[in-house]
């Protein structure tokens, strides 16, 4: 494949940024809202937790296929098709007059979403010379960052002054104008390449995917040895197996097994998933202590989130550039550690509200997910061949919301663990006044285990990230 450098290539980053921006804004938006949703639409908090996890599902499930079809079309028709899916879907989430209506919204963005995801970054390849590529796919990738966590800042200004359905009608001009921008800086870029879709595999995929998050979602509810929970958790296995069986022998394989041989993108797909798991449980497990503990209003748990956004605005352009000059596994080490670390301090809250002991890991946690995040970006993207770029892409942007799914779904077993479903939902959606003292310290319980819980994927990062380190063999660097 030839690389075009684009004369407006930092117009192209401006547009990828901002549908990168608020396509993940509006995945997250929803967190601060949740208790007002669950009061309006009469929700539990099970199905307030799937207003959060249907994105996750479809814009993990598309992302294969999308990066796929992105080698096949053509970068920009998939990009701006997908931003223009997700813009649709966002009104309509407005729109909605039931938690079965805004989940089914949801699914919609989540498609649109993946849709533009997988192209972004071979357009960021194919318009940076690789001088200048890491910079440009750390502004990106922190845009993605960011956008997921001043989504729950955002959202809490909004439904204080104009209720929920602001949080998803605000964004469709931005989507507009975005889209307009799109059209007219981004070029074509089709390679040519005529293959088919792999059904079977995403079928697969997409099956066993949610039949994991619904047995982690209900299996409290039905009990971890239930008939059902224990069935979908083996079909989860079995069409996880089937799926890598017809990855292995399908002419046009959405998932490229033959990626695993280049040892960086293996391992930094590990370092991914370790890292992103536990990463995205914070702004949950957050929200239930703020809002359901100590009675918070949407606008005022979400400026207790600020100091997890803003850090790392500071701190990102250094760590693109630092990956660049010294290589990415030293930030990631630093950084992971930094947020296993910030997350053990956060399962140290207590009764009273301690203003000074949600900030300073979230500043911590912050500043070290900018240095350390381009990184990890760069680490794996970086390790695929440039003819692969779509598709490497796809499997990355995959594993990143497949485990921001399994995230969320494990925060809500964790807290069902500790506190009954029905008196979780009546703390958050705030209806649970007269509650007694011993049912808010049981959900203080829940959340701090849930951060001492979630620390122990920030360590398996630090551990695969040794590894990372290490140098390879001569065989390994010639196949890489």
């Amino acid at each position: 494949m030839t690389k075009m450098i684009q004369p407006g290539k930092w117009s192209v980053l401006f547009v990828v940024t901002l549908v990168s921006f608020i396509t993940n804004l509006d995945a997250t938006i929803v967190i601060t809202g949740l208790p007002q949703l669950m009061r309006e639409l009469h929700l539990s908090i099970d199905t307030g937790m799937w207003t959060i996890t249907s994105f996750y599902i479809t814009s993990t499930v598309f992302l294969l296929p999308a990066g796929r079809w992105s080698d096949m079309y053509g970068t920009k028709r998939i990009f701006l098709g997908g931003f223009a899916l997700f813009t649709l879907a966002t009104a309509l989430c407005g729109m909605a007059g039931s938690g079965e209506a805004l989940i089914a919204a949801r699914l919609l963005q989540g498609s649109g979403a993946a849709m533009a995801m997988a192209a972004s970054t071979p357009i960021l390849i194919r318009t940076f010379p690789s001088n200048e590529l890491g910079v440009a796919l750390g502004i990106n990738n922190m845009a993605w960052v960011t956008g997921s966590l001043i989504g729950p800042v955002v959202g809490g200004a909004l439904i204080g002054e104009f209720g929920w359905r602001s949080m998803f009608y605000s964004v469709v001009p931005i989507g507009v104008i975005g889209l307009a921008a799109g059209i007219f800086f981004i070029r074509e870029n089709i390679e040519g390449e005529k293959a088919k879709t792999d059904w079977p595999g995403m079928l697969t995929f997409s099956a066993g995917l949610t039949a994991l998050l619904i047995a982690l979602s209900e299996g409290h509810s039905w009990g971890w040895a239930s008939g059902r929970t224990l069935g979908l958790i083996v079909t989860a296995a079995i069409l996880g197996i089937t799926f890598i069986w017809i990855e292995m022998k399908v002419r046009h394989p959405l998932f490229h097994l033959s990626l695993f041989a280049y040892r960086n993108y293996s391992i930094g797909l590990g370092i991914t998933m370790s890292y992103c798991i536990g990463y995205f449980a914070v702004t949950i497990l957050l929200t239930l202590y703020l809002q359901g503990v100590h009675e918070l209003n949407p606008l005022e748990s979400g400026l207790m989130l600020i100091p997890l956004s803003v850090p790392q605005l500071f701190t990102a352009p250094f760590g693109g550039k630092l990956a660049d000059r010294y290589g990415p596994a030293k930030m990631i080490l630093l950084g992971s550690f930094l947020i296993g670390l910030s997350l053990l301090m956060l399962g140290q809250l207590g009764s009273q509200l301690s203003t000074m002991a949600v900030i300073i890991p979230l500043t911590i946690i912050s500043a070290a997910t900018g240095l350390s995040w381009p990184s990890l970006a760069k680490a794996v993207l970086s390790a695929a061949p440039q003819e692969q770029a779509g598709s490497a892409s796809g499997m990355f942007w995959t594993v990143y919301n497949m485990c921001r799914a399994i995230s969320q779904a494990l925060v809500l077993a964790v807290v069902q663990l500790v506190v009954q479903s029905d008196l979780a939902s009546k703390l958050l959606a705030g209806t649970g006044a007269g509650q007694s003292v011993e049912s808010k310290d049981a959900l203080i319980h829940a959340s701090n285990i849930g951060f001492r819980f979630f620390a122990v994927f920030l360590g398996l990062a630090v551990a695969l990230g040794l590894f990372l380190q290490r140098p390879q063999h001569k065989t390994e660097s010639v196949v890489e």
